[in-house]
């Protein structure tokens, strides 16, 4: 569906706007300038849908929004945990639903912000009774990674959930290991709890703005660049301080966060910096293609063109009649 394309339907009142795209598509910046238009119809608060900007003490590596940003309007679900935490998108879609009530009660859109597509999926078409987690069955899984390591495993979801696998990178430990405790506890599949949730879906009205590049090197350049001013803004530290709380450890949902997990890996191999930043463009690249396949999957949201001329104008030109 083009931006401009708005219809009818979509003139009801809605409970919130949602604006996502790939890593460094320039969401912050778009939903900053959307916040500031909305002033004259009693302002924005801006949720965050990004499940690294929940932890604090992670900043740099996570493109954070800065203290001058966070103070223009108010942000929630960000800096709520710490990093030996783990929050899932069941925690993010009940968080968001309260969330999102308690801004509209106060006159204000909720903005939702980021690229963690599976927090907004949760949000949009709800959950299900997905198994809980099985620390036996979990534990196995995890002996069989150690002998046989995370592609094979990978492969091995592949055969029996070639959906869920899609959209999963061979090494994404915490999703391939989840995805197949679910299917040895209870024989079904998550694609399979995903799509009987839809039955089930929250009737949101929630219109949905995704920032996607026309033109793929223009977003591996803005990539490159990112992660380039995160090494110069001491990136490495701030992962070296991480690691000296001595609590924390790689295998954990925080620690697994782009960048993050390359930069741990690269400090215990060893590796140049330049070598950790390359790992780690190649890794974000991954990310954004995933988030880009996630995105095109949803046929009703309102892309604008993240790399055109007057990408910023073109969101609030696609938001403000819907925030009416």
């Amino acid at each position: 569906m083009n931006a401009t394309d708005v219809s009818a339907a979509q003139q009801r009142p809605v409970d919130a706007i949602a604006i996502v795209g790939p890593t460094a598509s320039g969401k912050t910046a778009a939903a900053l300038a959307l916040a500031e238009s909305l002033q004259p119809q009693g302002g924005a608060e801006i949720i965050s849908v990004d499940s690294a900007l929940v932890y604090r003490g992670m900043d740099i590596g996570t493109a954070k929004p800065s203290r001058e940003e966070l103070a223009t309007v108010p942000h929630h679900l960000i800096d709520t945990l710490d990093p030996l935490q783990s929050y899932s998108a069941a925690e993010f879609a009940k968080d968001t639903t309260a969330l999102i009530h308690d801004i509209r009660a106060r006159g204000k859109t909720p903005l939702l912000v980021g690229g963690t597509m599976l927090y907004l999926k949760a949000l949009l078409e709800g959950l299900n009774d997905i198994p809980a987690a099985n620390p036996e069955i979990r534990a196995q899984i995890q002996l069989e990674a150690e002998q046989l390591g995370w592609p094979v495993l990978h492969a091995r979801l592949a055969q029996v959930d070639p959906t869920t696998a899609a959209r999963l990178a061979p090494h994404d430990s915490q999703r391939i290991g989840r995805a197949l405790e679910v299917w040895t506890a209870s024989g079904q599949t998550l694609t399979s709890f995903h799509q009987s949730a839809k039955t089930h879906a929250p009737d949101w009205h929630i219109p949905v703005i995704s920032l996607e590049p026309q033109d793929r090197a223009w977003l591996h350049r803005r990539i490159a660049l990112r992660l380039a001013q995160m090494m110069a803004a001491g990136f490495m530290n701030e992962v070296q301080a991480l690691r000296a709380r001595g609590d924390l450890h790689p295998d954990l949902p925080s620690m697994r966060c782009v960048g993050y997990r390359q930069a741990w890996e690269g400090l215990d191999a060893g590796w140049r910096e330049a070598e950790i930043l390359e790992r780690g463009i190649f890794a974000t690249r991954q990310l954004a293609k995933r988030q880009i396949t996630w995105l095109r999957s949803m046929p009703d949201r309102l892309v604008v063109a993240a790399d055109g001329p007057d990408a910023l104008n073109e969101v609030l030109r696609s938001a403000n009649p819907l925030s009416r």
